[in-house]
């Protein structure tokens, strides 16, 4: 489950064909302007802001700038940002704005110094990313600008500060009071369908039967998108309708398995959530998600008792060699004594531990897997239980725990070689977990971690972390 961590790219075959039909689009509108006797981009973004003519003439000058960004080549489009970067707020004009603010002796004039305070704060590059919107496909055309600045901001403070003017922007057009949540099935437009193999970034879905698999009658789909981005979905989760918590994502996704009759199925399993655009990080939708998934489906299905995830710890490999090599002693001396005489070879029972882990299909061998399963299940309880993030002790470590845990699930199972794909077994040992959302405590359990912290998890998982904290 990749929840708010993991984006998947698009694929080259989808991005040309939507750009070819955006330039088209655009080179229509952009010929409408003419030509003008400067035509560099810093002349464009002027005449953009000047807005001559009409409303119809401000969309035409958008559209040739932004057919302008998507002719240039990585070079020639890193100028661009720039110079858009450069048109920011004037200093000693929000230095008068603000001793006039200060000045301003009555209520009256009070407000409206602090309107051209306002003013005056605002940088025209945020009127010219706004004009943008005005466009066909210029919603998605912000989305992705801002995915791009986002790679280059790291290094730029100039990008750094036209990024963070668009992500505030895109907070307030995102907002979740705008967003539309669909299904997608087998019936949904094939350019959708086509998206969702794309941006499906956990389980890679590897044909057409795999897809109709996962959108057959005891599956279900959800996505959000924005009213202006309409065939974009933002963040899809995937559902399957079962009998129990599913303890292993192979047998979930298995093509071969009979379809089961949705009516008798007694529990959701969220197998997958995939956040679909890079250009919108930072701004999460995944926790409204959940809870209207769940929602909807208690409404369709009144058989549904559980709702639940099988979702990977995609931490956990990479802290277990940490804690691990570590000099001190990272097991409990009876577990060490344990795998110290059933796993071959010298050196710490902590070192051995991970030399078997290393040994190609490991997990194929039962007498070694059986060895293992005790004492990994125990460390992943540990993990996801008590290792916080290094900067906030309130966080759990894993970014999958800390998102389910931040919106009111609870650690309520860890199962042993549930993912034995490539993947899973470099990210957890083959490890997964099911989280659990109780309606009826979904709040509570939210306020718990938000507030203090505390993680929430069944009585069985908080014994396997027993002594190992």
């Amino acid at each position: 489950m990749s929840e708010p961590v993991r984006h998947a790219p698009q694929t080259p075959t989808l991005f040309d064909r939507a750009l070819r039909r955006i330039t088209t689009v655009w080179r229509d509108m952009a010929s409408a302007v003419g030509r003008d006797e400067d035509e560099s981009v810093e002349a464009q973004m002027r005449a953009c802001l000047a807005a001559r003519g009409g409303e119809v003439s401000a969309r035409n000058r958008a559209a040739k700038l932004a057919e302008t960004y998507l002719g240039l080549d990585a070079a020639g489009q890193v100028e661009f940002l720039k110079t858009l970067a450069r048109f920011d707020s004037d200093g000693e004009a929000i230095t008068k704005a603000f001793e006039a603010w200060r000045a301003a002796d009555t209520p009256k004039a009070k407000v409206r110094a602090r309107e051209a305070l306002r003013r005056a704060l605002e940088p025209p590059r945020a009127r010219l990313l706004t004009q943008f919107t005005t466009i066909p496909d210029g919603m998605k055309f912000l989305v992705d600008l801002r995915a791009r600045l986002l790679e280059l901001g790291k290094e730029d403070a100039e990008l750094a500060g036209l990024e963070s003017d668009l992500k505030h922007l895109l907070i307030s057009w995102f907002d979740f009071g705008f967003l539309e949540l669909h299904r997608i099935d087998w019936t949904s437009p094939a350019l959708l369908l086509e998206r969702l193999v794309a941006y499906e970034a956990v389980h890679e879905i590897r044909s057409w039967r795999d897809l109709k698999n996962r959108l057959d009658a005891d599956r279900r789909c959800y996505a959000f998108f924005h009213p202006r981005m309409p065939l974009e979905p933002l963040i899809f989760v995937e559902v399957a309708l079962v009998e129990g918590l599913a303890g292993n994502v192979q047998d979930l996704l298995d093509p071969k398995a009979p379809v089961l009759d949705p009516r008798k199925a007694d529990t959701a399993i969220f197998y997958s959530i995939s956040n679909c655009q890079k250009g919108l990080s930072g701004i999460s939708f995944g926790n409204f998600l959940i809870k209207r998934v769940v929602e909807l489906l208690s409404q369709e299905f009144r058989n549904i008792e559980t709702y639940a995830t099988l979702s990977p710890i995609p931490g956990f490999a990479a802290w277990l060699g940490e804690a691990l090599g570590a000099k001190t002693q990272a097991l409990p001396e009876h577990e060490a004594e344990a795998l110290r005489k059933s796993l071959p070879g010298e050196g710490s029972a902590e070192t051995r531990l991970l030399h078997a882990l290393e040994r190609p299909g490991w997990w194929r061998d039962p007498q070694l897997s059986r060895t293992l399963e005790g004492p990994l299940v125990k460390l992943c309880a540990h993990y996801l239980l008590h290792e916080s993030a290094p900067a906030n002790p309130k966080r759990a470590r894993d970014p999958v725990a800390h998102f389910h845990l931040s919106n009111g699930a609870r650690i309520e199972r860890i199962n042993w070689l549930a993912d034995t794909s490539e993947r899973g077994l470099r990210q957890s040992h083959g490890l997964m977990v099911n989280y659990l959302y109780d309606p009826a405590k979904i709040e509570a359990y939210h306020e718990d971690y938000a507030g203090a912290g505390k993680r929430n998890a069944s009585t069985a998982v908080r014994k396997l972390a027993r002594g190992w904290h």
